[in-house]
């Protein structure tokens, strides 16, 4: 029998599809504004000691690109919950230490614990939604999103929030602004593209989720971001179990998991590891689970991502998460997105 997918459009869905109009009111405002400029010398100057990424949920997985690019340019950076920043890290709180702090509200518990327990200690640097936040006030710099309101689950902030940490990235390890501009322009097409075969994306997974009860998310590199947060958003726009980690790590226990029941979602990433992500591909499937893979692919498909430069391959591969998100509610008759028991701000601890 045919899936009616008309219960999946909601208010979720209508922030998927609106996704490229929010990165495209994002742009504009990713600007060298004299505060954040001020931070970047001092970074680029060894000021600081260290650099720690911090956030939660969606915020906190989103900055694994940035981890990566600011190690590889040889700045000492750690990425930590907020939650375990405010309680068991608290000695990173000092000026040598140059914090990032994302929040799509920039007003969750933990971000406001962090900015009382600071006090100002650390420096700053905002990336938020929220223009009259507590976090955009107080911070030294603030790199706003322009992604608008949103319904529940994280999406469009989520690849706007990408965008403003690829443009940090640029601006802290010395990249001309116009060649940062014209890499993040060039994310656009691809995602209004994708976008537009919404249905045929949905209809084409369908078959392969049917007797799946449990899901995983595996990547390495820059996939770690679609990974932390495709695992996130499933469960809360779906309610199924699923758990997102290092391809690495699926072989050290999960590998057990295996069977008609269990699907994987593996992502290729960048070359220097895409053989063996490809490899586990292999072994899922001959040891009888069902799983599919994320690639840069022409062919025009659901898990199929275009060609575009490994910078902005992130904001690229949470898409086909989104669309599973999409078909698994569809497939149990439920509007995906649908909070029952959280709230779209986190405001207790």
């Amino acid at each position: 029998m045919p899936v009616d997918l008309s219960v999946v459009e909601g208010d979720y869905f209508r922030d998927l599809l609106s996704q490229p109009d929010a990165l495209r009111d994002t742009l504009p405002q990713l600007t060298e504004s004299k505060e954040l400029k001020a931070l970047v010398s001092r970074l680029r100057k060894r000021k600081f000691k260290s650099v720690v990424l911090t956030g939660m949920g969606s915020s906190f997985h989103g900055l694994n690109p940035l981890l990566l690019q600011l190690a590889n340019a040889g700045y000492p950076t750690i990425l930590t919950e907020t939650s375990e920043l405010i309680y068991y890290r608290r000695q990173l709180l000092n000026p040598k230490t140059l914090i990032v702090a994302v929040s799509q509200s920039g007003r969750s518990a933990e971000m406001i614990r962090l900015l009382n327990e600071n006090h100002r200690r650390a420096p700053i640097i905002a990336v938020t939604n929220t223009a009259d936040s507590p976090l955009a006030r107080r911070s030294n710099a603030v790199i706003l999103t322009r992604a608008g309101e949103e319904f529940s689950v994280s999406c469009k902030t989520y690849v706007c929030a990408l965008l403003a940490l690829h443009f940090l990235g640029d601006q802290l390890c010395g990249i001309p602004l116009a060649r940062t501009r014209k890499n993040l322009t060039a994310v656009l097409r691809p995602v209004t593209h994708y976008l537009a075969g919404w249905k045929e994306h949905v209809e084409t997974m369908l078959p392969r989720l049917a007797g799946v009860r449990q899901l995983f998310l595996v990547g390495r590199g820059l996939s770690m971001a679609a990974v932390g947060t495709g695992a996130l958003i499933l469960k809360e726009s779906t309610q199924y179990p699923a758990e997102g980690m290092s391809s690495a790590s699926f072989r050290h226990g999960p590998f057990e998991m295996l069977g008609p029941e269990t699907f994987v979602l593996v992502f290729s990433g960048q070359a220097k590891t895409r053989d063996l992500n490809k490899r586990l591909l292999e072994d899922i499937r001959a040891n009888g689970g069902s799983a599919e893979m994320v690639a840069q692919d022409p062919t025009d498909c659901a898990y199929c991502l275009p060609k575009v430069p490994p910078s902005i391959l992130p904001i690229l591969e949470i898409l086909p998460v989104q669309m599973l998100t999409l078909a698994l509610a569809a497939k149990n008759g439920r509007q995906p997105g649908k909070f029952r028991f959280a709230t779209k701000i986190t405001a207790t601890e």
